[in-house]
């Protein structure tokens, strides 16, 4: 299949197989093709119409993905460098390819729901509220806080918040489109990264080994996707430039910092993670180069110099998203606590090991480990690998460390990128067997060698895929056609009034009625947060810790509502309001356990009082979340000053 050329083959004399202009020019290219492929082929999906439940989108699936598939694997085996549309032809030919097999896998199982995976269940729920927010506004803003700088990095979302804009969708409507969208971009850039460091037909496998990893266990999150899936090729590019004896060209330099930036402004943890590593590349690098005779002043700075634009780059891009929250906390010198990585389930507290899994993905695991292994030491792919890997065992360590401390790095958030770089190492060393055997059998057995490699390689590509649909993202498939839209039903047309999400059209409605402004000029205090996912409310406090702006003060705000709950007469709950440290609510949604609708069952001495659910940090327990109430009496709301209305299980009052 790939001949008996090493997989690290240079181009000529340089660092890099692609110059800076065909770089850009594919990057920018091939996005745009995917984006329109993309978006084609989802609203074909669309018009399927197949009633659920029914295993039909997962037949068409697996048909048209496999089909794609074995196109791709032809075009891998005999076809790329003979097919005689020219290079530009084959390249667009590629890119269409690649995202017809990123959106038809992932679109056509969610054909008849306007839901991306996950539905808006979770941390979808946050997804789409932060979504919504930036649809509403073109500024960055905080996805609930008023008049707070926001601290969750917002690039990927503004840019989404445009892309609704652009179609005249709500930001929720348009979440589902825009991240498999971007799921399709990822996989083709993900070839045009590739594609500097490696020949062309081993940078589309390794494309799409990238796209069936991610179905696996990448884009569930698809604005932490791209970052997870770009690593691994601008982990090999950072590696070369760093030990590149006559200097790599600094154009490769200036796309690590992009890279490093655009992580910066889309995911915190790829981020930080991407700056460790490339830091452990130069000390290995310079530690090296010290044992091998040079003077450690001139490594010191040969290292700073190439390091300095990735610096630069980098900052400047994070600045465009992370300044605000800077300026608020004089450049991190009065930076509150935040609770974000107070998380540590089952996967964070054991160290990963995909390569022991019984399937076809932990066999393509185990090949890649013990590739990396043998050949760390000859091949620079191989080595950057290796140092990748390491780093992600090391952060774990230090996630572990970390308990010490009372947190944690998130280091399970890197599994994702060590099930994309293990099978990505073992695809290397399955073709350098593969070159190898076909050096040493005999040449009449070199097609019958490539016919094999490409059937089984085909029959593993389809197992892992339909590993994914019918395995991995059924669970997330399930919560798309259950969970409920706005309107109060959902893809399956049920319309259960014992399900609080059948409720959400009368809470916007009665919302709308009662305090007679828009959504993003009204503050809600609210039991039920998932309506935030659909309209641009504030929120006076955030679902959990976890998720809350530091600079918002969680705990100060729980303690407050708890204050106001307090309230004797509807007077001094008004005063307390009007003096509040914080913008106070203009809305409150609070549980009417008299409702028949009703779930919650107040305590005998709560009996008749309306009810607010509040969550604090349990860390380092499991779940990191406790819930618990708080009850206000009802005749603080006997008052000319609010006005009220009970819809299902809530009573809704706003302040007039």
């Amino acid at each position: 299949m790939t001949g008996p050329s090493p997989i690290d083959e240079p181009r000529q004399a340089s660092a890099v197989r692609l110059p800076l202009r065909t770089t850009v020019a594919e990057l920018l290219g091939g996005s745009a093709v995917a984006v329109v492929v993309s978006m084609v082929l989802q609203f074909a999906a669309a018009r399927l119409s197949i009633s659920e439940p029914s295993y039909a989108p997962e037949a068409l699936t697996m048909l048209s993905s496999t089909l794609v598939l074995a196109a791709l694997f032809v075009l891998l085996a005999f076809g790329y460098r003979a097919a005689r549309i020219g290079r530009w032809g084959k390249v667009i030919a590629t890119w269409v390819a690649l995202s017809a097999f990123s959106t038809l896998s992932l679109a056509i199982p969610l054909q008849s729901t306007r839901f991306y995976y996950g539905g808006s269940s979770t941390d979808n729920g946050f997804r789409m509220q932060l979504m919504t927010r930036m649809a509403s506004t073109l500024s960055l803003s905080d996805m609930n806080y008023a008049d707070t700088a926001p601290y969750y990095p917002s690039g990927w979302f503004w840019l989404g918040g445009r892309f609704a804009n652009l179609l005249g969708w709500e930001g929720w409507a348009a979440y589902k489109l825009y991240a498999l969208c971007w799921v399709a971009v990822t996989t083709v850039v993900a070839f045009t990264l590739w594609s500097v460091v490696l020949r062309r037909r081993l940078a589309l496998l390794a494309a799409v080994v990238t796209a069936l990893s991610g179905m696996l266990h990448g884009i569930v999150e698809p604005y932490a996707w791209p970052s997870a899936a770009w690593l691994v090729p601008v982990a090999v590019l950072a590696w070369t430039a760093l030990r590149q004896a006559d200097g790599a060209p600094r154009w490769t330099l200036l796309c690590i910092g992009g890279y490093v930036g655009f992580a910066a402004i889309t995911y915190t943890l790829h981020f930080g993670f991407a700056v460790a590593m490339i830091m452990l590349m130069a000390l290995i690098t310079g530690v090296d180069q010290v044992r091998r005779g040079a003077r450690v002043v001139p490594v010191l700075k040969g290292l700073f110099l190439r390091l300095l634009p990735i610096g630069l780059v980098s900052l400047v891009i994070a600045l465009l998203v992370w300044l605000p929250y800077l300026i608020s906390t004089k450049f991190l010198l009065d930076n509150p606590r935040s609770a974000a990585q107070h998380y540590l389930p089952e996967d964070g507290a054991f160290l990963p090991v995909p390569m022991t899994q019984a399937s076809a993905f932990g066999a393509l695991c185990l090949v890649g480990f013990v590739w990396l292994l043998l050949r760390f030491r000859h091949s620079r792919i191989a080595a950057a690998m290796f140092v990748l890997v390491l780093a992600i065992y090391g952060w774990f360590a230090l996630s572990t460390l970390a308990l010490l401390a009372k947190t944690t790095l998130l280091a399970f958030r890197l599994n994702v990128v060590l099930d994309l770089v293990l099978p990505l190492a073992g695809v290397l060393g399955l073709l350098e067997l593969i070159g190898y055997l076909r050096r040493k059998v005999d040449p009449r057995y070199g097609v019958q060698i490539t016919l094999v490699a490409c059937a089984l390689s085909l029959i593993g590509a389809v197992s892992i895929s339909q590993q994914a649909i019918n395995e991995k993202l059924l669970g997330y498939t399930e919560q798309a056609y259950t969970d409920y839209y706005p309107t109060g039903d959902n893809a399956k047309g049920q319309k259960d009034p014992q399900q609080r999400g059948s409720w959400f059209d009368d809470e916007i409605r009665a919302i709308s009625s009662l305090t007679g402004r828009p959504a993003d000029q009204n503050v809600l205090l609210s039991t039920d947060y998932k309506v935030m996912s659909f309209q641009p409310y504030w929120g006076f406090q955030q679902e959990t810790p976890h998720y809350a702006n530091p600079l918002a003060d969680y705990d100060g705000r729980s303690a407050e509502v708890q204050r106001w709950a307090k309230a004797k007469s509807p007077d001094e709950l008004l005063r307390i309001l009007r003096n509040s440290e914080f913008k106070s609510p203009t809305v409150f949604v609070l549980d009417n356990p008299r409702s028949r609708y009703s779930q919650v069952e107040a305590p005998p001495e709560h009996e008749g009082d309306l009810a607010l659910q509040l969550k604090g940090d349990a860390f380092p327990q499991n779940p990191n979340v406790r819930d618990y109430y708080v009850y206000f009496d009802r005749a603080v709301f006997d008052s000319p000053a609010f006005v009220q209305r009970d819809v299902g299980p809530y009573t809704i009052i706003a302040l007039r």
